[in-house]
């Protein structure tokens, strides 16, 4: 059940409204964490996976972080990230966190101290840059 929930929203939110086929399962969900979060019916509002350091990016890292389109502009994001860097800290100390963003979320990620730190990049046709949690 959780399984297809979350393979369901990331192919909705990545695949599907971005427009970017590509396989979306890969070997780097075998080494994380995978946060959930589930609205009062049950519905998978919210995912982001936490990848231990050497998996993504030297550092520690969040990734694949999607909230479905029915819970959007809810706060069920700035949620999830709290709750991401919350399990970190738990898991890892005042560990470095690395993130590669979509470019339009740079102000998003900001908010929770993220600073850009590298040059944009294209990643899927969409503009991205790596952004750093100190």
């Amino acid at each position: 059940m959780e399984l297809h929930a979350l393979l369901h929203l990331r192919s909705a939110v990545f695949v599907v409204e971005q427009n970017c086929p590509y396989q979306d399962p890969d070997e780097k969900d075998l080494n994380s964490f995978h946060l959930l979060g589930f609205d009062a019916l049950g519905k998978l509002g919210a995912y982001s996976r936490i990848l231990p350091p050497a998996v993504s990016f030297s550092e520690v890292s969040i990734g694949r972080v999607c909230t479905s389109a029915l819970h959007r502009r809810g706060g069920h994001g700035k949620v999830l990230m709290e709750q991401s860097i919350r399990i970190i800290r738990q898991k890892y100390g005042p560990a470095p966190v690395r993130i590669g963003a979509q470019l339009y979320l740079k102000s998003f990620y900001e908010g929770f101290g993220f600073k850009k730190d590298s040059e944009e990049y294209l990643e899927d046709g969409i503009p991205h840059i790596e952004m750093l949690l100190s």
